[in-house]
């Protein structure tokens, strides 16, 4: 009778465990109940290092995740949309930039807040943009030295 007991003891923290981790990859993956976000889009000149799953942040707390990524074939933009967690509103005059976790980190969706006292509605675009700086780049300029002069 001890083996039983302590089988089932063992597949019951098994299944703790998957169901853990399960819960765990949810939340990296930004799989959430629907209903409780809203989505926003903007349009990017560059947005090297980000794709559909990347975080939205503010103030470094992430607020989102990235939900589609397309090249606007007319303006050769990058037209993204990303979905917002419900209660958090965002000022019509943010702006959003794409940003580096810092030279081996990735990249990520950050919302720089405006200070309009009228929030976004959801669909509407965030015209503010500043793409990725790619990082390859200025370290070229910097070492031909390519600086103003």
């Amino acid at each position: 009778m001890s083996h039983s007991t302590t089988e089932v003891l063992v597949g019951g923290v098994v299944l703790a465990a998957a169901i853990s981790f399960a819960v765990y990859a949810g939340q990296v993956a930004g799989i959430s109940r629907a209903g409780d976000s809203y989505e926003l889009s903007a349009s990017f000149r560059s947005l090297e290092g980000v794709s559909v799953g990347t975080d939205v942040r503010l103030a470094g707390v992430k607020i989102g995740t990235v939900t589609g990524v397309d090249l606007n074939p007319e303006t050769f933009r990058a037209d993204t949309v990303f979905s917002v967690q419900d209660g958090i509103e965002i000022p019509e005059d943010s702006a959003v930039v794409i940003s580096s976790e810092g030279l081996l980190g990735g990249n990520f969706v950050e919302v720089m807040p405006g200070g309009s006292p009228f929030p976004l509605e959801a669909g509407e675009e965030i015209l503010d943009t500043q793409g990725a700086v790619s990082l390859i780049s200025l370290l070229v300029k910097f070492v031909s030295g390519g600086g103003d002069e």
